[in-house]
Parts: C-alpha cells; structure tokens; sequence
C-alpha cells in the first residue's frame, strides 16, 4: 500500500511541477515579448526621412501608430501609417510581424487591399529617454530602401535634434531631411 501512495504522490507532485515549468516559461515568454513591443505602442513622428512619399509634399505629417496585437498566434503591432493629403488624413494598415527575438526588425503585411504588399523594417537605435528612434526599410517592388527618424514629439527640442543628428553621423547615415 505505501508504495502505491508513493506512485500517486510522485505522479501528482510531477504533474504539477509539469504545469507550473510549462505555463510559466510560456507566460514569461510572451511578457518578455510584448514588453519589448509596448515601448512602440503608441503614436510616433517621422521627423527626419529620405523616404520619396514623404518628399513629394504633397503628402504631409506622417505618423506611424503600433498598437501591440495577436494575428495568426503570432504577437506583433498593428501599423496604422497616417498622413494628410488635400486636408484630408489618409492612413495605410498592416501588421508587423516581428522576425528576431529581440523584435528589431519586422515583415509588414498590408491590409485590404494593400495585403499584397509587404516591406522588411528594423529598428537601428531606439532612445527610450528621449523618445526617439532610427528605422530602416528594405527595398521593395514600390519604394526603394531608406530610413526615417521618428519621435514622440512632432517638433524635437534642439538638444535632441542634436543628439539624433550625432548618432545619423556615427551610423553613416546621410541625406535626410527634416519634415
């Protein structure tokens, strides 16, 4: 008799030890990734750019809006690209679906319409600080590849336009202009 009440202990104790390892390592695991994602959330503008759509003029204050979300089991950010055109906001939807573990870089998927599309982003500096980061964007059939500077703020103080201007320097990147 006690080693059949040993048998069920040892069952009941590894069964729950079983539970605990597997729903907490699954649990830290998304935590660890949407927190890495959540500092994006929100809205962002591009400040700087050498990307043509915004240099034409004739399509203006652009911001990127994430909103952390699950799509197909997958945890990355809805993208809302909103601009004004003709006094009018226009906007383009996607998803981003982060690539690397540390989600920096990113395949975005249009949506509607544009599902077709898709582009490859990353992010080269983030300055949580001062509410600032690089990206970059891969060239794709419709646009070729660059980078924006986006921030928290619509209009950067000076100090920080400074430092995003330092780093620019020290990642050799050149010839983007201001919005």
């Amino acid at each position: 008799m006690p080693s059949i009440l040993s048998a069920m202990k040892f069952k009941f104790v590894f069964s729950i030890a079983f539970i605990l390892v597997f729903s907490t390592s699954s649990i830290s695991t998304l935590k660890m990734s949407t927190n890495n994602l959540q500092v994006l959330e929100g809205k962002w503008h591009v400040v700087l750019t050498n990307f043509p759509l915004w240099l034409k003029g004739n399509k203006i204050n652009p911001t990127f809006n994430y909103k952390v979300a699950e799509k197909n089991n997958t945890i990355g950010l809805i993208d809302v690209v909103e601009y004004t055109q003709n006094n009018k906001t226009k906007s383009i939807k996607g998803f981003d679906k982060p690539t690397n573990e540390e989600n920096t870089t990113f395949k975005w998927r249009g949506k509607g319409l544009l599902s077709i599309a898709s582009s490859k982003w990353g992010i080269l500096h983030h300055e949580r600080a001062e509410k600032w980061a690089i990206i970059y964007f891969e060239k794709t059939v419709f646009t070729p590849k660059g980078y924006d500077v986006i921030c928290r703020e619509k209009q950067p103080s000076e100090a920080i336009m400074k430092h995003i201007k330092e780093k620019l320097i020290e990642l050799k990147i050149e010839d983007l202009t201001r919005l």
